[in-house]
């Protein structure tokens, strides 16, 4: 089923030994946010017990280990997704909600105008949403929206049909949050740039999950977060070409993004520095570098044949349980490690509850894309996310909570199989 001992991998995270109302923890909801190994952990403490400091500024030793060790961070984040100049092209933010905010406002304030158009996908994350129906308020830009199929899947004959000439941005997840769908990001990049426009990825889901390499994928823009890939919240990454970050005006003002002020005006510092003013989230950053030193130990190839494995188990296991709707791809191949469904007539929400109390974690809700929500024509899904340390019996855990969750609610499914 994979390339490495998920016993021994499960032993590095401290709080999958946690019991949840008297049951062990079944965590499956890692498309919001991941478990952090025992490295990650400890990292974060020797900081603060041997090198806090501000970064970038002093000249005393706990300076300069704090800005050496907050660096490291920076060029392995370069690394991990072989960005061709780490040390310009990766912008630290607080999450890939503030990067995509920060494309948006620093980069569609300057360049986009009326008659423009910005092209999405129809699954996207609130966040590489919301930021764009902000700024084409502003700048007269319109949205469009790349339609997908009944199984989840972007339709290539619409993508083809709504990035023109008037195409300026297309920004596309490269895998959605809720239906796990792949998307074709390498051959949407292709389309935007032969339309003369540029290409922005959402990779907070797939960049923890699967190899991302973004000179392969010829993106602009690569925006992620380290919270969902093992690393501490309060930590993002946008990674951008250095033609174009350099053309683009700074995001926030203040103390670090500067060269000279005077009182009527201001240069501005040279890449990365112009894009992080102020004291950052130094304890945090640091802390990244030792979860992407896990993840390339164990590989991310083997890591994605273990969530693929995993998940078509989840999916065939799932579709097998009368009254179980799946949303999505039914091939783990074609999709990361988020099964999304529903279960009879039971709101998600209440199933959620009664998931918890057996000790299963799930997400349930909107998952921050209700526009997908009314394409899928419901309110809500339950979803299951999977990650590297989860097991087969965590899989089989969730089945019989549902069964739980059937005999407390008298759920449809029940009522159905009655009548026969």
């Amino acid at each position: 089923m994979t390339g490495y001992d998920i016993d021994q991998i499960r032993r590095d995270f401290p709080i999958l030994d946690r019991k949840v109302h008297g049951k062990p923890l079944v965590y499956l909801d890692n498309a919001a946010t991941t478990q952090k190994p025992r490295q990650v952990i400890d990292r974060l403490v020797h900081y603060y017990e041997h090198e806090n400091a501000n970064i970038h500024r002093g000249l005393h030793t706990l300076a300069e280990e704090a800005t050496a060790a907050y660096e490291e961070s920076r060029r392995k984040a370069g690394a991990f997704i072989n960005a061709a100049h780490p040390d310009e092209e990766i912008i630290f933010t607080r999450n890939t909600t503030e990067s995509i905010n920060l494309v948006a406002n620093a980069w569609g304030r300057k360049f986009l105008k009326p008659g423009d158009e910005i092209v999405f996908s129809a699954m996207e994350h609130h966040s590489n949403l919301i930021p764009w129906q902000l700024i084409a308020l502003t700048t007269g830009a319109t949205l469009r929206f790349i339609e997908i199929d009944d199984d989840g899947k972007l339709i290539w004959d619409d993508a083809l049909a709504k990035i023109t000439e008037k195409t300026k941005i297309v920004a596309v997840t490269q895998m959605s949050n809720v239906l796990g769908t792949i998307n074709p990001v390498r051959e949407l990049a292709a389309l935007a740039h032969a339309a003369g426009a540029i290409m922005l990825v959402d990779g907070a889901q797939s960049v923890p999950h699967m190899p991302v390499d973004v000179r392969d994928l010829d993106c602009d823009f690569l925006a992620f977060s380290s919270h969902k890939m093992l690393g501490p919240t309060g930590v993002g990454v946008l990674y951008g070409k250095r033609d174009i970050l350099d053309a683009m005006d700074p995001f926030l003002g203040g103390g670090e993004m500067i060269k000279r002020v005077t009182y009527e005006s201001s240069t501005y510092a040279d890449l990365p520095n112009k894009f992080e003013a102020g004291t950052p989230n130094i304890a945090d950053v640091i802390a990244f570098a030792p979860a992407i030193d896990y993840l390339e130990a164990l590989g991310m190839d083997a890591i994605r044949a273990h969530e693929i494995a995993i998940t078509q188990y989840a999916i065939d296991a799932l579709a097998a349980v009368e009254g179980v709707t799946l949303y999505g791809p039914r091939d783990a191949a074609d999709k990361g490690g988020a099964v999304a469904f529903n279960y009879g007539d039971l709101h998600p929400h209440d199933l959620s509850q009664v998931l918890d109390a057996e000790g299963i974690a799930i997400r349930a809700g909107h998952h921050c894309a209700q526009p997908l929500m009314r394409r899928l024509d419901v309110v809500a899904t339950a979803r299951a996310s999977f990650y590297l340390y989860n097991r087969r019996e965590e899989v089989d855990a969730l089945v019989e909570a549902l069964a739980v969750a059937d005999r407390m609610f008298g759920n449809a499914s029940t009522a159905r199989a009655a009548a026969r």
